[in-house]
């Protein structure tokens, strides 16, 4: 059994690793402050944001959308945002028909119009389902953007815009996806409040 002393020394290297994490983003400041304003244009547009992802991404799917329909601080009418990761209907359906890797672009294919932003979350950037919803996304027209880590794998070619974490360590990424998808949705109200 651990000692509390490997323990705290375990929770004090975590904090600091996040903090460095976190601080290296800092760097992309001017592409989230332009994302955000996109992606306000595009709500007022008549669009949506449709965010796909799996495991802790499909989370921050949810969190990021329920964020947009609700509201993030200010109070503002609801606006269009869906994750494409609730419906499990849907889900089963098509991944039992036509494969998993064809969970999103399915959905993508229904429901996206070219005045929408598709937000995918890998913490790899190379999640087959994500980069074949992103693939479907730009056969539409639609706006694309990809929240990833490393070195954004497969997803850095295909978007539009690429929010990349600078980290391997999968916690620290979706650490630091949460936050910029915050700070998105402080934007979002910005232009809405």
């Amino acid at each position: 059994m651990e000692s509390l002393t490997a323990h705290q020394e375990r929770v004090e290297s975590s904090l600091a690793e996040h903090r460095i994490v976190v601080d290296s983003i800092r760097q992309l400041a001017p592409v989230v402050a332009k994302l955000g304003l996109e992606m306000g244009e595009r709500l007022r547009n008549g669009g949506k944001i449709l965010w796909m992802g799996n495991g802790g991404s499909a989370a921050d799917s949810q969190h990021l959308a329920a964020e947009i329909v609700g509201r993030f601080v200010k109070e503002r009418r609801g606006l269009p945002s869906i994750a494409l990761t609730t419906d499990t209907s849907i889900l089963t359906a098509v991944g039992n028909d036509y494969g998993y890797e064809a969970i999103f672009s399915r959905q993508v294919e229904a429901l996206c119009s070219p005045a929408d932003v598709v937000v995918g979350i890998s913490t790899s950037g190379n999640s087959p389902n994500v980069i074949q919803g992103i693939l479907a996304a730009k056969t539409i027209g639609a706006f694309t953007v990809g929240m990833v880590g490393g070195n954004g794998g497969e997803l850095a070619r295909l978007c539009d815009v690429l929010l990349t974490i600078p980290s391997k360590t999968t916690a620290r990424v979706q650490e630091c996806h949460i936050l910029l998808g915050h700070i998105l949705c402080e934007c979002i109200d910005a232009q809405f409040a």
